[in-house]
């Protein structure tokens, strides 16, 4: 196996890291209404479980409401109650046709915990890239003592990767700068 091979899965690795960290910002409750809140939630439907997106259209009646309509009305229930059963804290009514969702403007207090939580999931993710890096350094170094690679080529690779990594970690620490900011505006 050749060295880029190596550096373009840790990249990959990297992307993949990032993503992950944006998905998980964007299903913080912050106050907004946001359909992928609940979009991932599973609902009990048709003898098993299906993310709720799968069984009715999400939709935004204003910044503060997300409203639900299940493409079949028999589901109302069920979805009412994966809401209810869910971490998020929200509380469903229910009209007969729609769900509809309230976001309550958020105190001082749960913007500080959110922030808590924003900079825990940064962590995260950082740790996730460090990880990438310590597999990839991993299999250059043993590359290094097989001699299937020089040692200007392993320290070459090294620079690159180490590189890489920092600006993957500046990313990460703009994501949460945002985030943050994002939650404490009011």
């Amino acid at each position: 196996m050749d060295v880029d091979f190596h550096l373009k899965r840790a990249e990959t690795d990297f992307q993949k890291t990032l993503q992950h960290l944006k998905e998980e910002y964007g299903r913080l409750n912050i106050g907004r209404a946001n359909a992928s809140l609940v979009e991932e939630l599973h609902v009990e439907a048709y003898g098993g479980e299906q993310p709720l997106k799968a069984v009715a259209s999400i939709s935004l009646s204003d910044p503060r409401t997300l409203q639900i309509q299940p493409w079949d009305k028999n589901l109302l229930s069920a979805i009412s109650k994966a809401i209810q059963t869910s971490d998020l804290r929200l509380n469903p009514t229910d009209d007969g046709r729609v769900i509809r969702i309230a976001f309550p403007a958020l105190t001082e207090e749960r913007r500080h915990e959110l922030v808590k939580v924003v900079h825990r999931l940064a962590e995260e993710a950082r740790i996730s890239v460090r990880h990438a890096r310590q597999e990839a350094h991993n299999v250059f170094k043993k590359m290094q003592q097989e001699k299937t690679i020089g040692e200007d080529v392993f320290h070459l690779n090294m620079k690159h990767l180490q590189d890489t990594v920092d600006d993957m970690n500046s990313k990460i620490d703009e994501m949460a700068k945002v985030k943050e900011k994002e939650i404490l505006t009011i």
